[in-house]
C-alpha cells in the first residue's frame, strides 16, 4: 500500500482529488466521501465520488499528494493543495508556505527532478522532515 498524504485520516486536507481535472481544486464535503487504501477522500459531487471510485489511479496524486519537488530531493513534505500542476494527465502538488513555492523550482528543472522523484518514490528513498 502506498502512503496517502493523510491528516487524521482525510486526503490532501479534504481536497476533492477530482476536481483539480475540472475546474481546479475545491474542498470536498464531508458527506460525501469514500475510503481508498484507508484513507478518507471528500467529494463536492456524487459524479466526482462516482469518477474517483470507477478509477482511483487516474486521479490519486503523484508521490502519494506530497511535494514533487521535495521528492526529487529525498524528501516526504506536505503540500498546499492549491499550488499543483497537471501534466501528461497526472496530477502533482507542491510545497508553498513562509515564502517558498518549489512549484517553480519543479517546472525549470524538471528534466532532472522528475527521474530523481520517480526513483525515491519507487524505492521508498525519502525522509520525512521532523519539526
Amino acid at each position: 500500500m502506498a502512503t496517502i498524504n493523510a491528516t487524521d485520516g482525510v486526503a490532501l486536507g479534504g481536497y476533492d482529488v477530482v476536481s483539480y481535472f475540472n475546474d481546479g481544486p475545491q474542498v470536498g464535503s464531508d458527506s460525501i466521501t469514500t475510503r481508498y487504501e484507508g484513507v478518507t477522500f471528500r467529494f463536492v459531487s456524487e459524479e466526482n465520488k462516482a469518477q474517483f471510485e470507477a478509477n482511483p489511479a487516474q486521479f490519486l496524486p503523484q508521490y502519494g499528494g506530497f511535494c514533487a519537488t521535495a521528492m526529487s530531493e529525498g524528501m516526504q513534505v506536505p503540500v498546499n493543495p492549491e499550488t499543483y500542476l497537471i501534466e501528461d494527465g497526472k496530477l502533482y502538488l507542491f510545497y508553498n508556505a513562509n515564502g517558498d513555492n518549489t512549484l517553480p523550482a519543479w517546472e525549470t528543472e524538471k528534466d532532472t527532478r522528475f527521474p530523481k522523484a520517480e526513483q525515491n518514490w519507487s524505492d521508498g528513498n525519502f525522509a520525512v522532515p521532523q519539526g
